[in-house]
């Protein structure tokens, strides 16, 4: 959960910096199990995956990372959308890995890793970095048209 102040977001001089929309993107590790065979197991009924799906989470890789639950949740006719100028407040939350978003043709002009908006926002960043666990903000102001991929800059799991 994310609260934010009552009296809105604080630079880091304490002037007031507003946005336009916000967007949450939620991103989630999910571990489904596999057979001998490499086929994803079905279970019927599904508590019965709880053993495996266990076993499987405490190797701490996941078969799948997503955002906002699913493959396909923020691209093509699901994609967030801004437009030039537009100010958006990005909410990003990971329950269980750190991560590092990183918006590609932009970046966070104004960034809360840690998701604390009584502390003064980092500035300019291209990729922050957001604890398992926690949540971030980031605040980018639009200044191009164009598709602008949001990534976990996690290259190494790519």
């Amino acid at each position: 959960i994310m609260v934010l102040p009552r009296d809105g977001l604080k630079d880091e001089n304490g002037k007031p910096l507003k946005y336009d929309r916000i967007f949450y993107i939620g991103e989630h590790d999910l571990y489904a199990p596999r057979d001998e065979s490499g086929n994803y197991k079905r279970y019927e009924p599904l508590g019965d995956s709880y053993d495996d799906t266990l076993k499987l989470m405490r190797g701490l890789i996941p078969t799948h990372v997503v955002f906002n639950g699913k493959v396909g949740a923020l691209t093509g006719d699901n994609a967030l959308k801004a437009k030039v100028g537009e100010t958006v407040l990005f909410i990003h939350a990971q329950a269980n890995r750190d991560t590092r978003p990183h918006l590609i043709g932009g970046h966070g002009d104004h960034v809360w890793e840690q998701g604390k908006f009584s502390n003064p926002p980092a500035r300019d960043l291209e990729t922050w970095f957001i604890r398992g666990g926690s949540a971030g903000a980031a605040l980018y102001t639009f200044l191009q048209p164009g598709i602008y991929a949001y990534v976990n800059h996690n290259l190494i799991e790519a």
